[in-house]
């Protein structure tokens, strides 16, 4: 142990006094590393954005949605396919931290007011006192009224203001029955959402009582449960359980991964009401896809950042050794073995990797608090990838650990050779100061 903590102590001495030598391969290193981690992180932090955002708009991490073939309103489910659903959830142990219940209505829904209209994308019927840790978390224009009662409506900003409609004004929702026919409401605006991205522009919340019965449903039917889980990376196992239990009991439709599969199966023909069971990956795939293809493209543009980086650290690495070739002949006449001395390079080198390593994710942090005060709402749709209105990196894990494990892998690629051809040769060479 006292042998090992003295080649430590040498090899960052001997990393300090040729810090000049070390100072170009520290600044690639520094500046690939710090690139690579700030887009990555960015993308990270894209994806976590955009699952949140999907997250609160389909009600969970899993979501059992139903598809009722004899209803004019697609969306529908009974009260034996939720209990059957809420029994499967319990027998499949997902153990979620909320159960949302929720009434949905298409893009058929018109909101009136003064004369004017909106038709709106998406009418959500909502518990509001079993969504009450959702609708806390919301932005609004002005406080909002009370969630209580069945008489409000809550708008998105994007509608109320292409109404004209402000809090307290009395709105008309009409909307298409389970049998086709029109029927309207008036509702009084209680909270105007600051909501512009894709998932709430035209969207609107009354409570699911009220949609239910505008809808010619049963009181306590709803369109869809979902689940929301205290650890999301295990909602595509929790989905599986949940399936095979499901399945044995009420018509289901097959486990799909994406959105191209989503609407093949939801339009294949069927007798009655169907549940698919969701996860976000499935709803996001494309979005998916395309911070897919964006990491391929950085982590193609790391690559030839390592590459040249390779080629011109092997270079320094190799003048650094031969400018020492007589400093390690001497350390071979007092008694160094070839392997100490490799211990001791390979010290330096390590050394140089965890600095590299803590300067790089400082100048990664940087851009990305730099990245902070940019403004993105000049970019249509770019808002589900914002976190609170700002692009966020996430330092995952696993994305670091790669990221670390190229740098060393680089530095081992550029070591090795060179330090073994250094140890290895004789000693009458070295103290000569012969080419390695």
């Amino acid at each position: 142990m006292e042998k090992i903590f003295a080649f430590f102590k040498l090899g960052l001495k001997y990393l300090y006094r040729y810090r000049r030598r070390y100072g170009f391969l520290l600044a690639a290193l520094v500046f690939g590393f710090a690139v690579v981690t700030f887009i990555t992180s960015l993308k990270d932090g894209m994806y976590e954005s955009v699952y949140y955002s999907a997250q609160s708009h389909y009600a969970g991490d899993i979501v059992a949605v139903s598809y009722d073939s004899y209803s004019n309103v697609i969306n529908h489910m009974g009260q034996n396919e939720m209990s059957a659903i809420l029994k499967a959830a319990d027998a499949a142990e997902v153990n979620p931290q909320y159960t949302v219940l929720r009434t949905l209505f298409g893009e058929t829904g018109v909101v009136f007011y003064n004369g004017n209209a909106i038709q709106l994308k998406y009418v959500v019927g909502s518990d509001w006192e079993g969504e009450a840790h959702y609708f806390s978390k919301i932005s609004f224009e002005e406080t909002p009224y009370p969630f209580v009662g069945d008489d409000g409506i809550f708008l998105s900003t994007p509608t109320a203001l292409q109404l004209g409609a402000g809090m307290g004004d009395s709105v008309i929702l009409e909307v298409t029955t389970r049998w086709g026919q029109k029927n309207t409401g008036v509702f009084i605006v209680k909270g105007i959402i600051q909501d512009t991205s894709i998932f709430g522009y035209y969207k609107a919340y009354i409570s699911r009582l009220t949609l239910n019965r505008l809808l010619l449903y049963d009181d306590e039917d709803c369109s869809s449960i979902g689940f929301f889980l205290d650890v999301p990376r295990k909602a595509e196992q929790k989905r599986r359980q949940l399936q095979e239990i499901l399945a044995e009991n009420i018509q289901t439709g097959p486990l799909v991964y994406d959105r191209d599969e989503l609407s093949r199966e939801t339009s294949q023909p069927w007798d009655g009401i169907k549940i698919f069971l969701y996860t976000m990956p499935v709803y996001l795939s494309e979005i998916s896809d395309l911070l897919g293809a964006m990491n391929i493209i950085v982590y193609f543009l790391y690559g030839m950042m390592l590459l040249i980086i390779l080629v011109s650290a092997a270079v320094t690495y190799r003048l650094i050794l031969h400018e020492r070739t007589r400093e390690m002949g001497i350390m071979r006449a007092i008694g160094f073995y070839g392997q100490d001395i490799r211990a001791v390079l390979w010290i330096e080198v390590i050394a140089l990797g965890f600095i590299s390593l803590f300067a790089g994710f400082l100048l990664a942090w940087s851009l990305s608090r730099l990245v902070l005060l940019l403004p993105f709402s000049w970019f249509p749709s770019f808002e589900i990838f914002l976190k609170n209105g700002k692009l966020t990196a996430l330092y995952l894990p696993r994305t670091m650990l790669f990221n670390a494990a190229s740098v060393f892998l680089l530095l081992f690629v550029v070591a090795l050779a060179p330090s073994f051809r250094a140890s290895r040769k004789n000693l009458s060479g070295l103290l000569s100061g012969e080419p390695l």
